[in-house]
């Protein structure tokens, strides 16, 4: 299976988690994750959550669960594994707690402007990369959620579907992340500020 610029590669265990050993095309792989995404989305919608619940490693976790439950037996699992981008797998629970714990100050203090706290909490949840595969989509998610049902603002046009496919829409995205990494998120402000 062919992956996109910038996804991550799945190692055989991981491929052994899909429930649908039929699929074997990406685009097949897509469809099947988007439909349980907006699965996860409507229960996202009826959820309502405080500050201290979205932002906590059990909501990080249950998200993903219910944004890829259907697709993958390890859906909301930290991965194992160690991958080309992220952090060391070992790390993974205690960099998600500091990720939470900062995020709640910087609420707490109104530390950044609404779209720049978020697209911030995007940045260092997609680079922990916590999960086997969907990180992109569940950060942008989780960073949609800080905004609308946190924050009281509009999420972040991410550009649709297009983020997700080998496109300049995802270089641009993709770029943005790299330069983030490097302290610098003008770029990523500009794109979805």
């Amino acid at each position: 299976m062919k992956e996109p610029d910038g996804a991550t590669p799945l190692d055989p265990d991981e491929k052994e988690g899909l429930l649908f050993p039929h699929i074997d095309t990406r685009d097949e792989l897509d469809q099947m994750e988007q439909v349980n995404i907006q699965q996860g989305l409507m229960w996202l919608g009826r959820k309502t959550v405080s500050v201290k619940n979205l932002l906590s490693d059990s909501f990080v976790r249950e998200l993903h669960q219910k944004l890829f439950g259907s697709v993958w037996k390890w859906a909301g699992t930290y991965r194992h594994t160690e991958k080309n981008i992220g952090i060391a797998a070992e790390q993974i629970s205690v960099q998600i707690r500091l990720l939470m714990d900062d995020a709640q100050f910087w609420v707490q203090a109104s530390t950044y402007a609404p779209k720049e706290l978020a697209l911030r909490f995007h940045h260092r949840l997609v680079s922990i990369h916590a999960f086997p595969n969907g990180n992109g989509r569940h950060s942008r998610i989780m960073a949609d959620a800080l905004l609308t049902k946190i924050l009281d603002a509009r999420p972040v046009d991410w550009s649709g579907q297009r983020i997700n496919k080998e496109c300049d829409v995802r270089s641009e995205y993709i770029a943005a992340l790299q330069q983030a990494d490097k302290g610098d998120y003008h770029l990523l402000l500009k794109l979805y500020g």
